[in-house]
């Protein structure tokens, strides 16, 4: 393929020839040559593809495919109601009806009861937005066989009946749910191809074997064109597709629960034993707090990470500066949580929520994500919240935080391997991952919308065109 007329680093337009899935020449006015397409880029922006550094791609396969139930789609009770009612008439009645985005904002706490009186034939299971918690009723329950070998995390009212509240319960449901076939991955291709999102990694800490076979599938079939980096479990295999690369062994902590500190430390260092990193889930102080003396205590390697550092104050700042440690954060939950934020965080924690110039100031190297399906799956989105802090309400959320546009697309071009490292470069011999914009750079800078990608090419085939 040609690509003509681009601007390429910000220089006046140029040509881009691509062989074999590299770039191969840069030049002005390249002859075509037979048998070469031709894409005219009219002097838009190319960049290097985007790598979205934190997601859970079957997750958000199956969200694609699931009712939501939260803001913006959702916003009070009467809206719950009605969306559950219209799922309840277009679903067969050995169907599961399965929601997600759901927030305490929309109609308070859910449970079992609750749901009953609005779905009482129906199997249904509600996820809350964090990921965190299922809320399933009756007949969902009675599907599961929540009355044996009950998972810990399955919440009971103090007559010992189960609420329909269940903590952290993805493997028990897989398990119970278990001749539910994978999420195809088609939909999911194709919404990370139209952001320019040619690379990601899955943080899904159950990670293993069978996820490996469905994403070499998808690979195959190029339902799903993009590089995947993958974190999972410390049995995860190395893949034999190249274009999937095992990444960091994922924990995943919770304050209400927080694990055995010698035992998180043996975890860290049978990862680092292994070659690996880790990687730790760390949303509130206490579990960053905790984190990072385990890191501390066990030993740091390259490539340690901590996922979303959502509550970064002073003190848990300097914690992390003193260690060879890369965060990778979600500056899209500013404006898609904010007004959330403002209601349900302490005050004095506002300036202190999913940090950027903070993290850079203190020498932290710092990668983007979207977490998706728990965030928007549009980097865009979240280059746009590092730059202006706002939320939905468009009122400020952690200003100082601010990052100037080419900072905020840093943290979406830096390799896989290493969130927060150098931005990847178009240049002569890299990978043609690459991300055409319909206009220049300065002008795109201005609004960081994803409506200004006109293509994206995975190893210099092209997936999508405006």
């Amino acid at each position: 393929m040609l690509i003509a007329n681009a601007e390429i680093d910000g220089a006046s337009p140029r040509d881009l020839r691509i062989e074999g899935g590299r770039i191969r020449a840069i030049g002005e006015r390249l002859p075509r040559r037979p048998g070469e397409r031709r894409l005219d880029a009219g002097g838009g922006a190319l960049l290097p593809g985007l790598h979205d550094h934190h997601l859970h791609l079957f997750a958000l396969a199956a969200a694609q495919r699931s009712l939501r139930c939260g803001p913006p789609a959702v916003r009070g009770v009467t809206d719950l109601r009605d969306a559950l009612a219209r799922a309840r008439r277009h679903t067969p009645p050995d169907a599961w009806i399965r929601g997600v985005g759901y927030h305490e904002s929309v109609a308070g706490p859910l449970d079992r009861e609750r749901l009953d009186t609005w779905v009482p034939d129906r199997p249904v299971r509600i996820q809350q937005r964090s990921g965190a918690l299922w809320v399933l009723n009756s007949e969902a329950l009675l599907r599961l066989r929540a009355d044996e070998a009950p998972p810990p995390g399955l919440e009971r009212d103090p007559q010992g009946a189960p609420t329909g509240r269940a903590h952290r319960v993805d493997s028990w449901l897989r398990e119970r749910l278990g001749d539910e076939a994978p999420p195809t991955l088609c939909g999911v291709g194709r919404t990370l191809s139209r952001h320019g999102v040619t690379g990601v990694t899955d943080a899904t800490p159950t990670n293993g074997e069978p996820e490996i076979r469905v994403l070499d599938r998808a690979l195959e079939q190029g339902t799903l064109p993009q590089r995947v980096h993958l974190m999972g479990s410390p049995a995860l295999p190395i893949s034999q597709n190249a274009r999937i690369s095992r990444g960091p062994v994922k924990i995943l902590i919770d304050e209400t629960r927080l694990p055995d500190f010698d035992a998180l430390c043996a975890t860290i260092a049978a990862a680092h034993d292994d070659g690996r990193a880790a990687a730790i889930h760390c949303v509130t102080r206490a579990e960053l707090v905790f984190a990072a003396a385990a890191f501390e205590a066990a030993g740091c390697r390259e490539g340690d990470r901590i996922e979303h550092a959502a509550v970064t104050d002073a003190p848990a700042l300097e914690l992390l500066a003193a260690l060879p440690l890369t965060v990778v954060t979600q500056p899209n939950f500013v404006a898609e949580r904010g007004d959330a934020y403002r209601r349900d965080v302490p005050e004095q924690d506002h300036p202190h929520l999913y940090r950027c110039r903070g993290f850079d100031a203190a020498g932290i190297p710092l990668g983007g994500s979207t977490d998706a399906p728990f965030g928007e799956p549009d980097p865009w989105s979240a280059m746009r919240a590092a730059v202006d802090r706002k939320a939905a309400d468009g009122r400020l959320l952690g200003a100082n935080e601010a990052v100037t546009p080419e900072r905020a697309l840093a943290l979406f071009t830096s390799p896989a391997e290493a969130p927060g490292g150098p931005p990847r470069t178009v240049g002569i011999g890299a990978v043609a991952d690459l991300c055409l914009l319909d206009r220049p750079w300065r002008q795109a800078r201005r609004e960081l919308r994803a409506d200004a990608v006109a293509a994206t090419l995975c190893a210099g085939e092209l997936v999508w065109q405006a």
